[in-house]
């Protein structure tokens, strides 16, 4: 028997706008699952019952108005919670700030807002978004409803187990150095990383380095592309902005245009040496590598040569991210956060500016790569999912941050010039575990990337699978 959260997200807004289903009844649906099954999967720190029944009431009365509503109109969106709602507590993943409550809302909680979505609440997170797994002393880890004995990635791993475990429809998250598409591929859903501008950053906290951004994470394309259409959009104060889409089009449509004959490049091997790829991850970008070729486009096989000069400027940058956001009390703070810190305190100007200096002439490096391609494909991650714990080390934190940077090494290259990327949930491996692979395009095309995206969805469906925990 089909419940509603087997239904997508835009088939809930659908049967919502037609008067079939009561937001209400859809919030309501959430809550109870939210409250039976959370303590499982770790994927909420703040559940807001009262806010998301009142936001779900507000969606059902708007239905009679004469305007046009958004296609998530009364569809639950939770926000992660390093992003602040108004009067909403924001931990940050930290300790430091467990009862913090924020007095302004993210521009993307303005957009959520304005498209009449309904606020679960916050998101699980790890400090300050710093690693690539979602263990914090606020709440407990969370873990992939695939297994849960394993890892929901990070850093938007609360919304990861969120929407895989059905705990919400689809969610936002924030994507610094692959913290979308981490958990998305061990989630087993498809997340977008969209180019940097794309989505606002403000109205606090921003990135000056322009490495994070804000996206969606969904079971299927259409649905996140549905979610960029809201998110994405210029605010006032911005630092970055990308290209718009051509007047009058939406990300969502690009979902049923079947894109031309693409030449994709096929990265199996990292750029940063010493770093091996775990089969399972190999065979999978294999496997959709022969795929493409099936569908008319033309994978190519394509060595980089192995250079630790990203590797090494990202954790530069990452660290002075990291000392730049004001503590109230430091002992409070997990070892590898007090570590990023110090490092980051040791960093002279110069080096910084070098080390951004360094990301533009990768971009510009890869940009002259896609004159030739106009898709990379590579695995997203170089393991399978990693196991609760297994990727930290509170004794030696510098040797933590090389192990996540062994875990994660295709990811951050997107992040540091500022391109689009996504990753699919295309294979399983034999334990039962999402593999997924990661498609990255040139700067502005979000479209190229979801067309094709959704083409591979359409022949090698994946919204059909369920974890355990469903």
């Amino acid at each position: 028997m089909t419940q509603l959260h087997d239904l997508t997200a835009l088939e809930q807004g659908e049967l919502i706008s037609t008067g079939k289903l009561s937001p209400v009844e859809l919030t309501d649906h959430y809550l109870d699952r939210i409250d039976r099954l959370n303590a499982s999967v770790g994927a909420y720190v703040t559940v807001t019952p009262e806010t998301a029944r009142e936001q779900a009431r507000q969606a059902e009365a708007a239905l009679g108005e004469d305007r046009p509503l958004s296609p998530l109109h009364g569809v639950p969106v939770p926000v992660k919670d390093l992003n602040f709602v108004a009067g909403v507590r924001a931990t940050q993943g930290s300790a430091a700030f467990a009862e913090y409550v924020p007095d302004t809302d993210d521009h993307i909680v303005t957009r959520l807002r304005q498209a009449g979505t309904v606020l679960l609440g916050k998101t699980n997170t790890p400090e300050f978004g710093l690693p690539c797994y979602t263990e914090n002393q606020v709440a407990p880890p969370a873990r992939t409803p695939w297994d849960l004995d394993y890892s929901a990635g990070g850093s938007s791993g609360g919304a990861g187990a969120a929407v895989a475990s059905g705990l919400a429809p689809l969610a936002q998250g924030s994507d610094g150095g692959g913290s979308i598409r981490i958990p998305s591929s061990v989630c087993g859903l498809f997340g977008i990383k969209p180019s940097r501008g794309r989505v606002s950053s403000g109205p606090t906290l921003y990135d000056i380095s322009g490495l994070s951004t804000n996206g969606p994470m969904a079971r299927t394309v259409a649905d996140a592309a549905a979610l960029l259409d809201v998110l994405a959009g210029p605010m006032p104060g911005d630092s970055f902005s990308a290209p718009p889409l051509p007047a009058g089009e939406t990300f969502l449509d690009q979902v049923d245009r079947e894109p031309t004959s693409l030449r994709i490049a096929v990265l199996t091997a990292p750029t940063v040496p010493g770093i091996s790829v775990h089969p399972d991850c190999v065979t999978a970008t294999e496997k959709t590598a022969d795929l493409l070729s099936s569908l008319g486009h033309h994978p190519q096989a394509l060595e980089l040569p192995a250079d630790d000069t990203l590797r090494l400027v990202f954790e530069q940058v990452w660290a002075v991210m990291a000392a730049q956001r004001p503590v109230p009390d430091e002992s409070l703070l997990m070892p590898l956060t007090r570590h990023l810190r110090a490092r980051g305190a040791s960093v002279s100007g110069p080096d910084f500016a070098n080390a951004l200096y360094a990301f533009r002439v990768v971009g510009s490096l890869v940009a002259a790569l896609q004159q030739d391609f106009d898709v990379i494909l590579s695995p997203t991650l170089a393991q399978p999912p990693a196991l609760v714990g297994a990727l930290r080390d509170d004794a030696d934190p510098a040797q933590e941050f090389d192990n996540l940077a062994a875990f994660t090494p295709f990811a951050a290259l997107y992040n540091a010039t500022g391109q689009p990327s996504v990753s699919l949930p295309l294979h399983w491996n034999e334990a039962g575990l999402p593999i997924g692979v990661m498609l990255g395009g040139r700067y502005g095309d979000e479209a190229t990337l979801i067309s094709l995206s959704a083409q591979l969805e359409r022949v090698h469906p994946w919204a059909h699978r369920k974890p355990a925990i469903w």
